[in-house]
């Protein structure tokens, strides 16, 4: 059984406004996957919505609940560009078996949308967000509150995954300002 968990106040409207691109980050884990959609527009990210994916009971009941609440949270949102945090290698190969199986049951939730998918490794997220690549989760919830204006709190593994839409955010300025600079 699946329980998806988000903030209690919408904090922007469901549809994208005109001109600002629409970003599903993803921190995925085979117990508890975490989500957030944020709004770009220009130089600005707005939070739109987060929360936790919960699983419990057998490992491909997991992969299924993961798979059927992230496909929701694509047809509610309808995200342009997906960001999602690659697997590291662990000491134990069971775990990190499960996570890869609950990152691809994430990113096959995706599919039907066809928009682009974007990897970035744990360490280049938090060196994107907090300004180090072994910063610590309460640094980086710190920071996507700060980023993002949210006085609330954000659960450990919603504020990942909305750390991970906003470096891709700063990805896309990066790369447009070097295709611009590419043009000149």
């Amino acid at each position: 059984m699946s329980t998806r968990v988000t903030t209690p106040v919408q904090l922007a409207s469901f549809d994208c406004a005109a001109g600002s691109v629409r970003i599903l980050g993803i921190d995925p884990g085979s117990q508890i996957t975490g989500f957030g959609v944020v709004d770009i527009a220009g130089n600005r990210t707005t939070a739109v919505e987060w929360g936790s994916i919960r699983t419990a009971g057998e490992h491909s009941d997991r992969l299924r609940n993961i798979f059927t609440a992230l496909g929701q949270i694509m047809r509610e949102y309808r995200p342009a560009e997906i960001a999602i945090e690659r697997v590291f290698l662990s000491r134990n190969a069971d775990s990190a078996l499960k996570l890869g199986q609950a990152r691809a049951a994430a990113i096959c939730a995706t599919f039907e949308a066809n928009v682009p998918i974007y990897e970035y490794s744990a360490r280049h997220i938090k060196k994107a967000v907090v300004g180090n690549g072994g910063a610590e989760k309460d640094q980086v919830q710190r920071m996507v509150q700060m980023i993002l204006g949210v006085r609330e709190a954000i659960a450990v593994d919603a504020a990942d995954a909305l750390a991970a839409a906003i470096c891709h955010a700063n990805e896309r300025t990066l790369r447009g300002a070097l295709q611009t600079a590419g043009r000149a």
